[in-house]
């Protein structure tokens, strides 16, 4: 129950109220937390447009040397970030230590890249230069599956570039960003790092505030829809990282029991909870019985705990409201398929779900159309390749899918014909800052992460000199 406060300004802050987090694995309050109102999200805005001033003229390399501190500080205090993260969001604790060493590893990357002028031409005639110039204030907003990482998907390049940041992170696992706000508040000049807290009744206004320059958003597709609804009126830059149902092709010359936990880890990770997580799983006839099988296996043996506790791999669901969807769409999996582990909630405190393996089930169905964004995997069958292929491009989403074979030739044509922003071939889920990320269709717009990344936060700015 420590004394959390809203950074604003450089200063710690009161909320203008206060709202209770949960601890998932207990369903117990573990701190109450300051709520900020409309008036405290317009002082962070403001202290953030007044610090742009100065922050955007800054040299390039002293902002880096902010970024580098701010990695230290999470660096020197990582078992006690994560073991608040585990206890706000759920995961085990190694996988929580995993995320904040990550968070730092990410904050470094972006330190090692430069925004030069490019000279597009040198002639007689003329010189032309292209720039990359800050945008302004960013408003940042984060969800609760990686309160971490995904906040350091948006803070680093947005201030390695020269702008300045308001985050919102989610209601539901706002602790770990309030404390790093506390650890880092007289590392960071005043305004140019905010951090503030809502009920979820803060993110339209942000949105659609006339100082703010852009909107980086991590979350569900119908929010982004809103996000980009309320940006639309200032034709606001926008970069959105929205929801998934990831496409796993598996290939008749792929050993089931070689691939099989890998195939298990790309869709359970985070109890499911990941938005390029595996949430279909589409196997050749040949192979697909003993593929569920090994699954199924897997799944039975696999320990679901308190995040805390040694030996636990996979924590609750982060809160009643996607405990309660998962629960539904599990029932429904029932009567359009054949549940073959899992499916059962445990008799104890915390929204836990057993990891659920479901055979016998198509497209046309909620647990294969929907994404189910927890601890249940659909595994349908196919024949025929180009039928597999079409099967998976037939959705709205389209943020990452896999192709798994022995054949890397073979799996190269496949992958080359799924219709997302990322393709991994006998891997899922990987992510890395020095690479681009970003989904098609209805699953996002723009990129985080690498030089494209960086970009994101940046006007380019030509100039063009008659000689």
């Amino acid at each position: 129950m420590s004394d959390y406060k809203l950074l604003i300004n450089g200063h710690m802050v009161d909320g203008a109220t206060t709202m209770n987090v949960v601890n998932p694995a207990t369903e117990e309050t573990l701190a109450v937390c300051p709520r900020a109102d409309e008036g405290q999200l317009n002082e962070a805005v403001a202290a953030a447009k007044a610090a742009f001033v100065s922050w955007s003229k800054t040299n390039i390399d002293e902002r880096k040397a902010v970024i580098s501190q701010i990695a230290d500080v999470i660096e020197a205090n990582a078992a006690e970030l994560a073991q608040l993260l585990t206890q706000e969001q759920g995961k085990p604790l190694a996988d929580a230590t995993g995320e904040v060493h990550g968070t730092a590893a990410f904050f470094r990357y972006f330190t090692a890249l430069d925004l030069p002028i490019e000279v597009l031409e040198d002639s007689e005639n003329r010189k032309v230069e292209a720039h990359r110039k800050p945008l302004g204030v960013i408003g940042a907003i984060v969800p609760w599956n990686f309160p971490m990482i995904l906040m350091a998907f948006k803070v680093p390049p947005a201030l390695i570039a020269g702008n300045t940041v308001v985050l919102k992170p989610s209601p539901t696992t706002p602790l770990t960003s309030l404390r790093l706000g506390e650890l880092i508040k007289d590392i960071v000049p005043a305004g140019v790092l905010n951090i503030v807290t809502d009920a979820n009744d803060l993110g339209a206004p942000l949105t659609a505030h006339p100082d703010v320059n852009k909107i980086s958003f991590t979350g569900s597709t119908a929010t982004g829809a809103k996000v980009m609804a309320g940006a639309a009126g200032l034709i606001k830059r926008i970069t959105l990282e929205l929801g998934g149902n990831d496409a796993g092709i598996v290939l008749d010359d792929v050993e089931p029991k070689k691939v099989a936990q890998q195939l298990f880890d790309s869709a359970f990770q985070n109890s499911g909870q990941v938005c390029i997580a595996m949430k279909r799983l589409y196997v050749h006839d040949s192979i697909y019985d003993e593929v569920v099988n090994e699954l199924a296996a897997i799944a039975n043996d696999t320990v679901i705990g308190n995040g805390l506790e040694q030996g636990t791999k996979l924590g609750p669901l982060q809160n009643k409201m996607q405990y309660e969807k998962v629960k539904a769409l599990i029932e429904s999996a029932r009567q359009d398929g054949n549940i073959v582990a899992g499916g059962e909630v445990p008799d104890q405190s915390g929204y836990f779900i057993r990891p659920t393996i479901v055979r016998d089930v198509t497209e046309g169905t909620r647990i294969v159309d929907e994404e189910q964004f927890g601890p249940v995997l659909p595994v349908i069958r196919f024949s025929d390749e180009s039928d597999a292929i079409a099967r998976a491009n037939n959705s709205n989403y389209g943020l990452g899918g896999s192709v798994w074979s022995s054949d890397l030739d073979r799996a190269y044509d496949v992958a080359n014909q799924m219709n997302t922003g990322t393709v991994w071939i006998n891997k899922h889920a990987e992510l890395d800052p020095g690479i681009p990320f970003g989904g098609s269709k209805q699953s996002g717009l723009g990129n985080e992460l690498g030089m494209e990344g960086l970009k994101e936060f940046t006007q380019l700015k030509m100039i063009n000199m008659a000689r």
